[in-house]
C-alpha cells in the first residue's frame, strides 16, 4: 500500500489499530485502547522524514534567542544588504513629527507600538499582560459593530475605528485601555489526570471617545512570529483551496476553506493568507496595514491617517509627510519579512520526537496542520521558488468552536473560524521571547493547553488527545516543540 496513493484511512482500518504515519504503516495505541469513539473517517496525512529541513533552503541552523531573526541563506550580497536594511526598519522606533529625522516620523497620532519588533520581539511571538496592571506590549484589540465595511470586511466602529489604539503622541489622547482578567476552566484527561486551563476576559477604562455600545465586537491577537513568510506567500493559490473541503465530502469531521479578501491596492479577490483569520492576501498588503493600524504610519496603500471623525485631535495632528513610509522603504520591510528563515528542528531523531509525530498524525492533528507544502517557480526572491517545507499549515479557515470564537467576522470568516497557524519554531518560542504563550490570545500555557481549547473541526482531536496515556501526551508535545 503506498501512502501516496492513500486519500483516508475509513473506520474499520482505524479500528483495527492501522495509521498512516512517517511513510509507513504503524500501530494506533492508547487512544484505541481507550475506547475512544472514532469519525467516519481519518484523513491519512504521510509525515515528513524527520531530518528534512523545516524551510527548505530557508533554513538556519541557529537556535539561540536569536533564531527568528536570521535571514535566508542563500541570499545574494545585494539581497543581504536590503535584508539588513528591512531589519533596521523593523527595529525603528517611529517618533511624532515633526521629528529630528524626517524619514523616520510620523508615528501615530493613535497607535499599539513605536515599532514592530515592539510587538514581534526578535521577530517572535507576543503574548497577553500576565498580571494586574500590566500594559498590552504585544497584544491589541480588533474591533468592529454588525455588518459590513464598503469593501466586504468587518465594520469599524464610528469613533475608535477597527482597531483599539491605546497609546497616543503628546497632545492627543489615547482611545483608552484595555483591562484583562483570567478565568478558571478545569478539566480531566481520561486517565483521570485534571488539569486547569485559563480563559481571558476583556474590559474597558478611560473610554475617550465615549462608550463602545453593547454590540461592540471585539477579537484579541497576539503578535505571531514572522519566520518563514515569504514561503508562505508564494504557494500556489490553486494548491491551497485543493486543500479545502469545505462540505466535508471525505467525512472526517474536518473541512477547511480560504478567506476571499480584496486587495488594497487593486480590489480584486485574492486568496487570504496572513493575519489570524486569513484576512490579507500578500506580504505587502501585511506589512502596510500593521504599520497603519498598529504604528499609526501612512503608506501609499493606506495613505489616510487611522483618525476617526470624532478624534479631533487626532485629525488636527502634524503628519510626517505623505505618505510617511516610502514606497522604497515599504519594498525593504516586505523584503525583510519575506526573507527571514525558519530555524532547524532539535533532536527530531529522537526516539520520543518521532513516536510523537507517529501520534500526531493518527489522532488527526495533521488534517488541519498540513506538514509539507511547496512554493512555485515564481518567486521573488528566485531562492523562494521550489522549495519544499514544512510550516505544518493548510493556510485555511477552520471552525474552532465556541470556546475559542472571538464572534467577530472578517471578511469570509466567521466568529468562530481561524486560518491554521504554522507550528514551525514553536518550541524555540520561550528561548526567543521568554514565554510559552499560544493560540490567537495567548490563553493557553504551552501546546497541551493549546490543544485543550480546540473544538470544532479539532473536536475529535482533542479528544483523541485526552484519551492517550501520560506518556504518548508527552511524546506528542516533544514532538510539537522539536518543530
Amino acid at each position: 500500500m503506498e501512502p501516496s496513493k492513500l486519500s483516508l484511512l475509513r473506520a474499520g482500518a482505524l479500528a483495527a489499530g492501522l495509521i498512516l504515519a512517517g511513510g509507513a504503516v504503524s500501530h494506533f495505541l492508547s487512544a484505541n485502547q481507550a475506547g475512544v469513539a472514532q469519525p467516519a473517517a481519518v484523513r491519512a496525512i504521510e509525515m515528513p522524514d524527520p531530518m528534512s529541513p523545516p524551510g527548505g533552503d530557508y533554513t538556519t541552523a541557529l537556535v539561540n534567542r536569536m533564531a527568528f531573526a536570521q535571514s535566508g541563506p542563500k541570499l545574494t550580497t545585494a539581497e543581504r544588504r536590503d535584508f539588513f536594511f528591512g531589519n533596521r526598519l523593523f527595529n525603528t522606533n517611529w517618533t511624532a513629527a515633526p521629528g529630528s529625522v524626517e524619514a523616520f516620523d510620523g508615528l501615530g497620532p493613535t497607535f499599539n507600538r513605536v515599532s514592530c519588533s515592539g510587538c514581534h520581539t526578535r521577530d517572535g511571538r507576543g503574548r497577553p499582560p500576565l498580571k494586574a496592571g500590566e500594559t498590552f506590549d504585544s497584544m491589541l484589540i480588533r474591533l468592529s459593530l454588525p455588518g459590513r465595511a464598503e469593501d466586504g470586511g468587518p465594520k469599524p466602529h464610528p469613533h475608535y475605528g477597527d482597531q483599539f489604539n491605546d497609546r497616543a503622541v503628546l497632545g492627543v489622547p489615547a482611545e483608552g485601555k484595555v483591562e484583562m482578567r483570567w478565568e478558571s476552566v478545569k478539566g480531566r484527561y481520561a486517565d483521570g489526570t485534571p488539569y486547569e486551563l485559563q480563559r481571558p476576559v476583556f474590559s474597558f477604562a478611560d473610554l475617550a471617545f465615549g462608550p463602545l455600545g453593547d454590540d461592540i465586537m471585539i477579537s484579541p491577537r497576539v503578535a505571531p512570529a514572522v519566520i518563514g513568510l515569504g514561503l508562505l506567500e508564494f504557494v500556489p493559490e490553486k494548491d491551497i483551496v485543493a486543500l479545502a473541503d469545505p462540505e466535508d465530502a471525505d467525512g472526517d469531521g474536518v473541512s477547511g476553506r480560504p478567506n476571499w479578501v480584496p486587495d488594497p491596492e487593486t480590489g480584486e479577490k485574492r486568496l487570504g493568507r496572513f493575519g489570524w483569520k486569513a484576512n490579507q492576501p500578500s506580504l505587502r498588503a501585511q506589512d502596510a496595514g500593521a504599520a497603519n493600524g498598529d504604528i499609526g504610519l501612512t503608506t501609499s496603500i493606506h495613505p489616510v491617517q487611522n483618525c476617526p471623525p470624532a478624534q479631533t485631535a487626532c485629525r488636527a495632528a502634524p503628519n510626517g509627510g505623505s505618505p510617511e513610509i516610502s514606497d522604497e522603504f515599504l519594498a525593504k520591510l516586505v523584503h525583510y519579512n519575506r526573507t527571514l528563515a525558519v530555524p532547524a528542528r532539535r533532536a527530531p531523531a529522537d526516539p520520543e520526537v518521532v513516536a510523537g509525530s507517529r501520534i500526531f498524525a493518527e489522532i488527526g492533528c495533521a488534517a488541519c496542520h498540513r506538514p509539507t507544502l511547496r512554493t512555485g517557480p515564481a518567486a521573488t526572491p528566485i531562492s523562494l521558488a521550489n522549495q519544499t517545507f514544512h510550516p505544518y499549515t493548510d493556510l485555511l479557515l477552520h471552525d474552532m468552536g465556541p470556546e475559542l470564537a472571538d464572534g467577530r467576522p472578517d471578511f469570509e470568516a466567521s466568529g468562530s473560524e481561524w486560518r491554521t497557524p504554522p507550528l514551525w519554531g514553536i518550541g524555540l518560542v520561550p528561548a526567543v521571547n521568554g514565554h510559552d504563550r499560544l493560540l490567537h490570545d495567548g490563553r493557553a500555557r504551552g501546546v497541551a493547553e493549546a490543544i485543550l481549547w480546540h473544538g470544532g473541526e479539532a473536536e475529535a482531536a482533542r479528544e483523541r488527545f485526552k484519551a492517550l496515556n501520560s506518556a504518548d501526551r508527552e511524546r506528542l508535545v516533544a514532538f510539537v516543540n522539536s518543530l
